[in-house]
């Protein structure tokens, strides 16, 4: 029953509440449904490197174009069920030195794998700050479903977002869809490749204009090195106008025992 509160409540709140405007390239990863083993800790390094992006911007925030983001992420896991995870966004570029841009929390819940579900399902809720002088709105909702699968050689996941603004412009487009999924192949042991997709497509009463819809493809490398590590970096090439055009990403992490 605990567990089953953590998943409704969020719901209840996020649909009662105003919406969200897709984050910046802060954290680019389709997630997993595991969640971290009880007792330990991961710590991450989401480090992003956009190579065309905006050059000018008419909502006051600073233009993407080669902007750093390198991302700290910290997750504990309590049950076998249940992690939080903690962000620290800090953004690099040319004129402007080091910023610190944010700080999310996201707690996650799954289905635990003694139900033997033929596919893992968990769900995620992210809430926090974004300075305005990079993301016009400030304080924002994520909620995501996580499905995955693996069969065989083959991988494949699915996070169906949702999101939500509570200070800035995104508050009056409602609830956001931002979908994104991942297939991958196991080359060999060590070695995995496939394509991940990022989207934002607009409000769920009526989706924005394609030219106006971000929308990415990574083609991307997971190396599976150790149990304790995970490893992931692609390159992303954006499809629509409203898109940053090439961005590189790296995941870095490692898991302690405590």
């Amino acid at each position: 029953m605990r567990w089953m509160l953590i998943l409704i409540v969020p719901v209840i709140l996020v649909l009662g509440a105003p919406a969200l405007r897709a984050q910046g390239n802060y954290e680019i990863q389709v997630y997993p449904y595991e969640t971290v083993d009880p007792g330990h800790t991961m710590l991450e390094f989401h480090s992003n490197f956009t190579f065309e992006g905006s050059k000018s911007t008419t909502d006051g925030t600073l233009p993407t174009n080669h902007q750093f983001h390198e991302t700290i992420e910290i997750t504990h896991g309590f049950y076998d069920w249940f992690e939080t995870g903690f962000y620290i966004f800090t953004s690099i570029q040319n004129g402007q030195g080091w910023d610190y841009v944010g700080s999310h929390i996201r707690p996650r819940v799954r289905v635990p794998p003694k139900w033997h579900w033929p596919v893992g399902v968990s769900l995620s809720t992210e809430i926090g700050w974004q300075s305005r002088r990079y993301s016009a709105d400030t304080w924002t909702w994520e909620i995501r479903p996580i499905v995955d699968k693996q069969l065989g050689r083959w991988y494949f996941a699915f996070n169906p977002a949702l999101d939500r603004s509570f200070h800035g412009p995104g508050v009056e487009q409602g609830l956001v869809f931002s979908p994104n999924f991942k297939f991958s192949y196991d080359f060999t042991s060590k070695i995995s490749g496939g394509l991940e997709y990022y989207g934002s497509l607009g409000p769920i009463t009526g989706f924005d204009p394609i030219s106006q819809q971000q929308q990415q493809i990574f083609p991307a490398i997971d190396l599976n090195v150790s149990p304790r590590w995970e490893v992931n970096f692609g390159l992303g090439v954006g499809m629509t106008r409203a898109t940053d055009h090439i961005i590189a990403k790296t995941i870095i992490g490692y898991r302690f025992d405590f």
